[in-house]
């Protein structure tokens, strides 16, 4: 009698069809132009100054780098040196992020772990200046990276990782609309410090409504003559629905 595990099987499911594949897109170094900020291709000899300052500037400003994998720097010019390898780089595609109303550069993000056949695509990197922490202009400035990358390009999988100890970020990524998957344990190790790597995402079925809801939070109707937001973003994407995909 032949032994079980050559008794013929029903073959598993390989995963739903996918009808219209991702175009294969890969960013590329454009402008991103909002009605606050506009987001330039990291271009050192022009960024740097500004964004050393607006990284390096004060205490508060230091605290940028407690949780990135690389910075603070010394001086200028080892971070200007930084800078150069991260704009000559094809994984990440950094940003430098300008207001229109001070005219100065204060922060910085970019596309990494960038699959384009595959339609998966993540935002990283991201600082802001002290200033711009919290702020209207933010939350257009991250609007427009998902939007290029969602809408423009193609993707189907938009994913935000963070040191699982930065609740700065995770709070981030609830709010604009990603959705928490788990937790990475021992996943690297950064500044000879061990990192728990929390991943959230965003999906092309939920990314409609995630960019209604945004957009909608972004209207002038919803801020005060004082500038302040009327409703909660982070409470709007609590009571999304879960979508076909079942999250």
């Amino acid at each position: 009698m032949p032994d079980a595990l050559e008794q013929p099987y029903p073959r598993p499911p390989s995963g739903r069809p996918v009808p219209n594949p991702p175009p294969g897109l890969v960013p590329a170094r454009t402008i991103l132009s909002g009605r606050h900020i506009q987001w330039e291709p990291l271009n050192p000899s022009v960024h740097a100054a500004d964004l050393y300052q607006a990284g390096h500037g004060s205490p508060e400003a230091l605290r940028v780098w407690d949780y990135l994998p690389a910075g603070p720097w010394p001086d200028q010019p080892s971070f200007l040196a930084w800078l150069k390898t991260q704009a000559a780089a094809f994984d990440p595609i950094r940003f430098a992020l300008r207001s229109h109303a001070s005219g100065t550069v204060a922060g910085m993000a970019g596309y990494l772990d960038i699959r384009p056949l595959d339609g998966v695509i993540e935002i990283g990197g991201i600082w802001f200046a002290p200033a711009l922490q919290r702020t209207r202009a933010a939350t257009e400035a991250l609007l427009l990276l998902l939007s290029y990358a969602m809408d423009d390009l193609g993707y189907r999988r938009m994913q935000w990782r963070c040191n699982a100890l930065n609740l700065k970020s995770r709070n981030a990524a609830r709010r604009l609309g990603f959705r928490f998957e788990g937790v990475f344990y021992n996943h690297m190790v950064t500044k000879g410090r061990n990192r728990d790597t929390a991943w959230y995402s965003i999906l092309d079925d939920e990314w409609p409504e995630v960019r209604a809801i945004i957009k909608t939070w972004l209207d002038d109707a919803n801020f005060d003559p004082a500038g302040n937001a009327r409703h909660s973003l982070s409470e709007a994407m609590q009571r999304r629905p879960p979508t076909a995909s079942g999250r």
